[in-house]
């Protein structure tokens, strides 16, 4: 997930030899279904397979883990290339390429970059319902766990970071890439292969930001709690409150900002 380069670190009024340092890795993959190209996103390499699940998800394109036949990749030589990852699924007659919102491609910055239409981005998955109630106490203590689980943030300073955790605190699950959707896209990709779903009862901690596509991938996955390290769009909150998801962000030392769903606290 990250590569050593070479560095010359400056310092006022002094002069550093040339040094090495590590930077997050970050390379297109090109995502296929039934043999159509369908996205290229710009990602770190690995867990390729839970991405394109989770991608297949949280697009739409599937509903349900038996909608996938199987999912195989193709290493190119040259990574610079990109890599493939080809879906198959159940019922290959039911995909239609003609709907999909997304054109084919995807920085790692953006989640929707793309989108055909506004109404292709606001595509609707069932609201919540029967959200479970939080121990803020719990909710405090987040942060510092996903900190400790960072292991290439901490080499690279260069990823974001999606998390699952239980309604007692305790971390399930952790993907890092330097795009945000991509990161979560390949936890709930993992959920979807693993045969978990949904997420209800999970809390999802984020962080960075919490842009509307966030909520929406949370959504697909049955996401009923968001927290952030950072702060949440005015799209984000709109979608969230619509679609009765508990969204938290600021989630810093002892305080945090509640923006839909405090009752649940």
């Amino acid at each position: 997930m990250s590569r050593r380069t070479r560095v010359v670190r400056y310092q006022k009024n002094t002069a550093l030899p040339e040094q090495t340092d590590e930077v997050a890795r970050e390379e297109p993959l090109e995502i296929r279904v039934e043999g159509q190209s369908v996205a290229i996103v710009m990602r770190t390499p690995g867990h390729d397979r839970e991405l394109a699940a989770g991608f297949a998800l949280t697009e739409g394109i599937i509903a349900k883990r038996a909608d996938i036949f199987e999912i195989t990749s193709c290493l190119a030589t040259n990574p610079a290339t990109g890599n493939v990852v080809e879906i198959s699924l159940t019922n290959p007659a039911r995909f239609d390429s003609a709907k999909l919102s997304r054109h084919v491609f995807s920085s790692s910055s953006c989640g929707i970059c793309g989108k055909a239409t506004i109404a292709a981005a606001m595509q609707q998955f069932p609201p919540i319902v029967g959200a479970p109630r939080i121990d803020p106490a719990i909710l405090l203590r987040l942060p510092e766990r996903l900190r400790a689980a960072q292991e290439t943030f901490e080499r690279t300073g260069g990823l974001h970071a999606c998390a699952l955790f239980d309604l007692t605190g305790k971390l399930l699950l952790l993907r890092e890439d330097v795009g945000r959707h991509n990161a979560l896209d390949k936890l709930i990709g993992h959920e979807l292969l693993a045969g978990r779903f949904s997420l209800g009862r999970c809390i999802l901690l984020l962080s960075g930001r919490v842009s509307f596509e966030m909520t929406q991938k949370a959504l697909a996955a049955g996401i009923a709690t968001i927290a952030a390290i950072s702060a949440p769009t005015s799209l984000a909150v709109e979608f969230a409150e619509a679609n009765n998801q508990m969204l938290i962000g600021f989630l810093r030392g002892e305080t945090m900002n509640i923006y839909t769903g405090s009752l649940r606290l």
